[in-house]
């Protein structure tokens, strides 16, 4: 169940309290160099303080706490399969057998537009953005040295690839989330997303190719080290790869993408016992820390690339993820967030008003909580009965919470995708969003069609919406 709220605030003082929360977590991660928790702790502390002020028991806010995390349980189980897999496929070769192949078939002039096509087309396979990053998405940060490319770069195509493949996805659980909650049917929901999504991902593609040319003249002598190195690790073998052809296989099928990743990584630990064989002790030591090639193989820089994955990788974003969600159950239990979305959405009397306040709502709590769901849920909530009033189609309301929700959380420092990201690619958020193109031209034309009146539907009184 949703949180649910304990006490009534004016919209002004819940902008008030809004920005103080924003400007402890700002002040306290860039001007101090805080680690994500202990500002988002800091944040709950004041909140407690203002709910205890308010006359509201510890108990009631540490209830509506806990409702916040509830729904967002699912993803913090998945971490824990996510880093499983991410091991697993490292130890049995198929991530290093991509990465070998993949030095074959890159070309380091096209690099970039490289890395976004590949990882759009296998997000949209997945349906998973953090799937497509901690697999593809390692790949290619661990191809970029050998390009003489910029990281950063590489880091914001994997990004861009990767959500574009999460937004557009029948499979994935934000799109399903969307539709649903302004009540439309899912491809509908997709045919309609494809008016903003195709333009920004064709000029996502030009923006990366006025960077090529920038990795043409790297020496590719190192890129034939890299792949002798990764030889010798003994884990690239063709057969590797079979452990994602099972991924995609299963996510095609739709099933249910926890059972999706024990297959996985079952198969993976199959092919791993035809190329090698680890005590259980040791495989027990990769699953939890992540694999690492034995120290007697002179690996150099490729050592510290297959050195990833396991359940304990993902502890600082589980983390991050539970408090993250404690801090929106406890804004809406302290009636924060419904002030704010109520404060703006009866004054709206156009549909680029409409679409802009909804943009921005998603925005907002992308960027006060973290949460891509509650981005969606909220937002879509909140402004449902305003696109109704005003003859709006809902396909507009659940086009822009994608465009302004789903996509914009890898760009949040905080987030629950920000911090999974970077730490996944080691690469910092801020370093990757001024490249992360798609992401906010996603925002950018949901925003100019919504003034403009572009692929802007209407519905008549008497017209009847197909829900999903």
């Amino acid at each position: 169940m949703p949180p649910k709220i304990l006490t009534q605030i004016s919209s002004q003082l819940a902008f008030m309290i809004s920005a103080i929360v924003i400007a402890i977590m700002g002040v306290t991660m860039i001007g101090f160099g805080w680690v994500p928790h202990l500002s988002l702790i800091l944040a709950i502390c004041v909140l407690l303080a203002i709910g205890l002020f308010k006359g509201l028991s510890f108990d009631d806010m540490q209830a509506q706490m806990a409702s916040g995390v509830m729904r967002g349980i699912g993803a913090i189980y998945l971490f824990f399969f996510i880093g499983l897999m991410v091991a697993a496929l490292m130890m049995s070769g198929a991530i290093p057998t991509l990465m070998y192949f993949g030095f074959e078939l890159i070309s380091p002039e096209y690099y970039y537009i490289s890395a976004f096509v590949l990882t759009s087309i296998i997000g949209i396979a997945l349906g998973s953005s953090l799937t497509t990053a901690a697999t593809l998405g390692v790949a290619f940060i661990g191809m970029s040295n050998a390009f003489d490319a910029n990281v950063a770069i590489a880091a914001g195509a994997v990004v861009s690839g990767a959500f574009f493949g999460d937004k557009m996805s029948p499979l994935s659980d934000t799109c399903t989330i969307a539709s649903s909650v302004v009540g439309i049917d899912l491809f509908e929901h997709i045919r309609n997303m494809m008016y903003t999504t195709v333009p920004a991902w064709i000029l996502t593609v030009i923006l990366f190719w006025f960077f090529s040319g920038q990795t043409a003249g790297s020496d590719l002598s190192e890129v034939i080290v890299l792949q002798g190195q990764l030889i010798e690790s003994g884990l690239v073998h063709g057969y590797a790869v079979l452990p994602f052809i099972v991924l995609v296989g299963l996510a095609v099928f739709r099933v249910n993408a926890i059972y999706t990743i024990i297959c996985t990584i079952a198969v993976a630990l199959i092919i791993t016992y035809l190329h090698s064989s680890p005590s259980f002790g040791q495989l027990g030591g990769y699953l939890f820390a992540g694999y690492a090639p034995a120290e007697s193989l002179a690996l150099g820089e490729v050592g510290g690339m297959l050195s990833r994955g396991g359940v304990q990788s993902m502890f600082f974003t589980q983390a991050i993820v539970i408090l993250a969600l404690s801090l929106g159950g406890l804004l809406t239990a302290l009636g924060i967030l419904p002030a704010l979305l109520s404060g703006i959405k009866d004054s709206l009397t156009t549909s680029g008003r409409a679409i802009f306040a909804a943009a921005m709502s998603a925005l907002s709590i992308n960027v006060l909580i973290g949460e891509q769901y509650l981005s969606i849920l909220l937002s879509g909530t909140a402004f449902r009965p305003t696109f109704e009033r005003l003859n709006l189609h809902p396909k507009n309301l659940s086009r822009t919470i994608e465009d302004a929700g789903t996509v914009i959380n890898p760009l949040v420092p905080w987030s629950v995708c920000g911090v999974f990201i970077s730490q996944a690619l080691g690469v910092p958020v801020l370093d990757y969003l001024p490249y992360a193109f798609f992401c906010y031209l996603s925002l950018l034309l949901t925003i100019l069609f919504g003034f403009t009146g572009i692929t802007i539907s209407r519905v008549k009184s008497h017209e009847s919406i197909k829900t999903a």
